[in-house]
């Protein structure tokens, strides 16, 4: 069968689906709303907006559209994948009690409670409560500390103080004048986990799983893990961090008691699963979900994948995933981020980006650009992604940071130590 697709999303992620997707000899039609610059090479991007459901689901009825594929957490915290199923339209992506893995750290770290699944201790406080969530970081006394907005925080709701004042400055402005406040009316203060960071990703159709892949993410803005939280500056996959070990650890240990516990709490989850661990003395422990793809994780796996992406996504959706294979090429894949000046705090807009004509080498996703007079702008904080590959990490580093340099916009901003921490394994 050939499929019509409507892929929802704008970001590097879904660049990275489309491009994906649109490898697919089942596809007959991809649309991408609203998409990006660099995905209306690959489908055609509709103006629609991913929030307005009514709008969607009209779209999907004139243009008989067979599945949709949501790429962002957004719509699936609201409740899109149940709004499309009572529609019986086949949709992949979590639906809304699934989705909370993501939608509330709090929700996140009561399922993995119940189901003995290993994480960083916990307490949850309110915003009210801001006087009991200072004597309970004094009392525990330990620094650093890490501090969760409960809510979406687009990849920014983590701070992680040394000391007890820091901790405290943070609070306060979470409380009082933050763009996170709403995001933090509810506060999960964690341990501090020592180790490695890394994600391992799973698709399940509600009753099964199967993994695909593993990647490093860098999320602090500066070289050698410094400075702000950022949505994630760049990835390499697949990361040495996860051996098979360690892989057989994270199945049994987190991936199959989440599959199964929410079917057993009668939320089947149909989708994508992102672990995102730290990689402990003790062994892997979970240091959040989100309920889809991870960006920029995504650039660096997908293309790596062999199989066919539409065809386990369909499988996905029919509760099929078995009779599918995921299978990857032994390349490694590194993405840098190009991002704006300023990001993750405040950025300019509009400035022309020059030289992806240039790019031979390497894979590139639009992120945050948009289009105009034939030529391409910056329209976000993070703005491109420059995806190389190699038979060794080193390889793969080397290709995209060459290839990197031949992009140029005023005040573009990247890191230079993408893959750095997995030359040391």
């Amino acid at each position: 069968m050939a499929y019509n697709v409507l892929l929802l999303g704008s970001g590097g992620r879904e660049h990275a689906l489309a491009w994906s997707l649109n490898k697919s000899p089942q596809l007959k039609k991809l649309y991408i709303a609203p998409g990006n610059p660099g995905t209306s090479e690959v489908g055609e991007n509709v103006n629609l907006s991913i929030s307005d459901f009514d709008q969607i689901w009209s779209f999907i009825q004139e243009h008989e559209i067979d599945i949709t594929v949501v790429g962002p957490e957004q719509p699936l915290v609201d409740g899109i994948a149940n709004f499309l199923e009572a529609k019986l339209h086949p949709v992949f992506g979590p639906k809304l009690q699934a989705a909370m893995l993501e939608g509330s750290k709090e929700f996140a770290k009561e399922f993995m409670q119940r189901h003995q699944i290993p994480t960083a201790s916990y307490k949850v406080f309110d915003q009210e409560d801001f006087d009991e969530a200072v004597a309970y970081i004094k009392e525990q006394g330990k620094y650093p500390v890490v501090l969760k907005a409960d809510g979406l925080a687009g990849g920014k709701g983590v701070f992680i103080p040394e000391t007890e004042a820091e901790a405290i400055k943070i609070l306060k402005d979470l409380k009082t004048n933050s763009p996170l406040k709403e995001a933090a009316s509810r506060l999960v203060i964690e341990e501090f986990m020592t180790g490695e960071e890394a994600s391992v990703f799973a698709i399940s159709d509600g009753t099964s799983y199967k993994v695909i892949g593993n990647a490093q993410d860098h999320k602090r803005i500066g070289d050698g893990d410094t400075g702000l939280n950022t949505g994630g500056m760049g990835a390499y996959s697949p990361a040495p961090v996860v051996t098979d070990e360690i892989l057989e650890r994270v199945e049994k240990e987190i991936i199959e008691p989440t599959i199964s516990g929410m079917k057993e709490e009668g939320n089947p989850y149909v989708g994508f699963l992102y672990c995102g661990l730290m990689i402990t003395e003790y062994g892997p422990k979970v240091v959040e979900y989100n309920c889809r793809f991870g960006d920029p994780e995504c650039q660096v796996i997908l293309p790596r994948l062999q199989s066919d992406l539409l065809e386990i996504m369909v499988a996905a959706t029919q509760v099929k995933l078995d009779d599918v294979d995921i299978l990857f090429d032994d390349e490694v894949r590194c993405c840098v981020v190009l991002a704006s000046g300023g990001y993750p705090e405040s950025y300019e807009k509009g400035k022309e980006i020059t030289g992806l004509d240039n790019i031979k080498d390497a894979i590139v996703f639009h992120a945050g650009t948009k289009k105009e007079d034939g030529k391409i702008f910056t329209n976000g904080g993070r703005v491109l992604n420059i995806v190389g590959s190699g038979k060794e990490l080193k390889d793969a580093m080397d290709r995209t940071y060459r290839e990197v340099k031949k992009v140029n916009f005023d005040r573009a901003y990247y890191r230079s130590d993408i893959g750095a921490k997995g030359l040391k394994h």
